[in-house]
């Protein structure tokens, strides 16, 4: 019975943690949602809270004595940490014995174990090959009003070289950072395995971080466009040897990341010679976003059919959780005469799928 509280509460931390921001579905609210696990009091204390409402007991330890925690009525266990210096400090929390990481840290979903299923010769699989460097890159954003991290993959030998390359920029999905197309991704792995084998030219793939914390995707999306365009891009092309030019240009995201890719790409689709949206679309209930969506790809539509050379769809089959909204958003394309490419693969919304979408549209970008 204990066991079974503890999975409740780890599944209502991450579910609560990720399904907010997921740019697909929709589900009850709890005060998860808004919570801020770490608060800096008015007295210098330090108050660590964490959503349990089935556990028993709840303390907090790290560096610095472990504190017990009190419960709310709604389910919120805080416990305060007194006498606590300016600093860094790693912190947990034990909910009724059993070790729990903060699930709304910001950095919550880079501390998730990954299990690898492979017999070596994946595409994704780590192979005897000359690999690229994936980096941090950290960059004050104009935009945001606060510095924010993007991983850079530049390809085997770049270091030495001279010649200017290609960007694709490749956005992660909802509840995700831009920690997830290096890891669960595997897209620095795919890159180095695809260039060894002559199916994509050199290029560097930005891969940034799409997640921004306001109270609605509505809010959240146009924010990630502004700071792609007006820091993110800059920041690249000040910073490596890039082609600078829309036909040099790719833009690509999932779930969340393709509604962001459609705002950025369709708003400005003059900068962009690849858009490549997978398993995500307009939610098919927002009527008047579509009545406005739809004029404005009337209006564009010759001009985008002439500038963007690929425009391109992916889904996860039937059972991928954006497939309506995919199809239903697809019909302003058709009735706007605008040409794009689809397809679709079993997999569901999963990075299974995406993991492929990746491996596909890179040997197509560039040539």
């Amino acid at each position: 019975m204990k066991n079974r509280r503890i999975c409740k509460l780890i599944l209502s931390g991450i579910i609560g943690g990720i399904l907010p921001l997921a740019a697909q579905w929709h589900r009850e609210p709890t005060p998860n949602d808004t919570l801020q696990s770490v608060r800096i009091l008015n007295d210098g204390r330090v108050a660590l809270s964490i959503y349990a409402p089935h556990a028993q007991d709840v303390r907090v330890s790290g560096d610095f004595p472990p504190q017990k925690a009190t419960r709310a009525e709604s389910g919120v266990w805080t416990a305060i940490v007194p006498d606590i210096k300016d600093g860094l400090y790693r912190y947990s929390f034990t909910v009724d014995g059993v070790n729990v990481y903060d699930p709304v840290a910001p950095t919550a979903s880079e501390t998730r174990a990954i299990m690898q299923k492979s017999a070596g010769d994946d595409f994704f699989a780590v192979k005897n090959v000359p690999h690229g460097a994936v980096a941090q890159r950290y960059y004050y954003s104009q935009t945001l009003k606060t510095t924010r991290r993007m991983h850079v993959w530049t390809p085997a030998g770049y270091e030495k070289g001279t010649e200017k390359l290609p960007v694709l920029y490749l956005i992660h999905g909802g509840g995700d950072t831009d920690n997830a197309w290096p890891t669960i991704g595997s897209a620095g792995f795919i890159l180095d395995n695809l260039l060894a084998e002559g199916k994509i030219e050199p290029m560097i793939v930005v891969m940034p971080n799409g997640t921004i914390h306001t109270s609605s995707l509505e809010g959240e999306v146009p924010l990630f466009a502004q700071d792609l365009m007006n820091d993110i891009i800059p920041y690249i092309e000040s910073n490596y040897r890039v082609l600078a030019d829309k036909d040099h240009r790719a833009l690509a995201g999932l779930s969340m990341g393709g509604l962001e890719t459609l705002e950025a790409g369709l708003n400005n689709f003059r900068e962009f010679g690849y858009l490549w949206v997978l398993s995500s679309g307009w939610f098919a209930d927002n009527k008047a976003y579509y009545q406005e969506r739809g004029a404005y790809l009337k209006k564009i539509a010759d001009e985008l059919n002439k500038t963007v050379k690929i425009l391109a769809f992916t889904q996860g089959g039937p059972e991928d959780i954006a497939y309506k909204n995919c199809h239903e958003m697809l019909k302003l394309f058709d009735a706007a005469g605008i040409r794009y490419e689809y397809s679709e693969m079993p997999g569901g919304h999963s990075w299974y799928v995406w993991r492929h979408d990746l491996y596909n549209l890179a040997s197509r970008l560039f040539k």
